[in-house]
């Protein structure tokens, strides 16, 4: 059975971590084509970064903005859509997340650090990459 023509549900849930970047949008544009092909769900993330010291209310309506636009993209590609809007680590909570979401694939984008930034800051995409049990597709900068 060829799973690229509707043989099977290969993948049920996408999740798809977005900050609102333009790299985000990226793989959200991509998990939303995957999405279609396999007539998955996707299911958006924003995590609000426990370590940041703004109100927790201007993150609160920056976080549910992003997931809108993501929702409004896949809703217009007639795509089903879930939002998650939660406050923890990008890179320390990315495998608990994917579980409690029950995704069946990742798709998150690279930001391309390198060097002493990636060394201080971290790697969210690395993180997935070693800590997510589920397959992980990381969407370069064009």
């Amino acid at each position: 059975m060829n799973i690229l023509q509707g043989g099977m549900d290969l993948f049920e849930r996408i999740m798809v971590p977005t900050d609102g970047s333009d790299f985000a949008a990226r793989s959200e544009d991509i998990a939303i084509e995957i999405a279609k092909k396999f007539n998955s769900t996707i299911v958006a993330v924003h995590i609000l970064d426990d370590k940041l010291i703004y109100p927790f209310e201007v993150l609160e309506e920056e976080g549910n903005a992003i997931l809108k636009n993501v929702k409004e993209k896949a809703e217009k590609e007639k795509v089903a859509i879930l939002d998650v809007l939660i406050v923890g680590s990008p890179t320390h909570d990315m495998a608990k997340i994917v579980k409690k979401t029950e995704a069946d694939l990742v798709v998150i984008a690279t930001h391309g650090k390198t060097g002493l930034e990636k060394l201080i800051l971290g790697s969210v995409a690395e993180s997935a990459l070693k800590s997510v049990t589920k397959p992980v597709l990381l969407v370069k900068r064009e």
